[in-house]
């Protein structure tokens, strides 16, 4: 996930010049259909029992997830090809966003995992 959003680039700068920022204490993970700095991710599905997942992190230098992140599905939301991090499970701030590997397309009932180690935080 190599793009920071504008609000994640703010954080950072405050960070670093002792500012003290309210860092998050948890993040999760969301899929939508693109993204920007600016923004992060957009077009998350609503319903259809989407919801963001929580992400545990480990690594030195980049950063990967340490368990499978399951993303469920009751109905057809079509065809996802983002994912970002936010600060809260509902609303909250973007951190990060990226273009998935590949297009995910969900077309009906079911589940999208990414296994162990499929997300990648790489610095700089």
């Amino acid at each position: 996930m190599p793009d920071l959003t504008d609000y994640a680039k703010n954080l950072l700068g405050r960070a670093l010049c002792a500012r003290a920022p309210a860092l998050p204490s948890q993040v999760f993970l969301g899929l939508g259909t693109g993204g920007s700095d600016a923004t992060g991710l957009i077009g998350e599905p609503t319903g259809n029992g989407y919801a963001r997942q929580r992400v545990t992190f480990s690594g030195t230098g980049a950063q990967q997830n340490t368990d499978a992140i399951r993303f469920t599905f009751t109905a057809a939301i079509g065809t996802l090809t983002h994912v970002g991090l936010f600060d809260a499970p509902t609303g909250g701030n973007p951190l990060t966003w990226s273009a998935l590997d590949q297009a995910v397309t969900v077309a009906g009932p079911g589940t999208v995992t990414i296994n162990p180690s499929g997300l990648v935080l790489s610095p700089g």
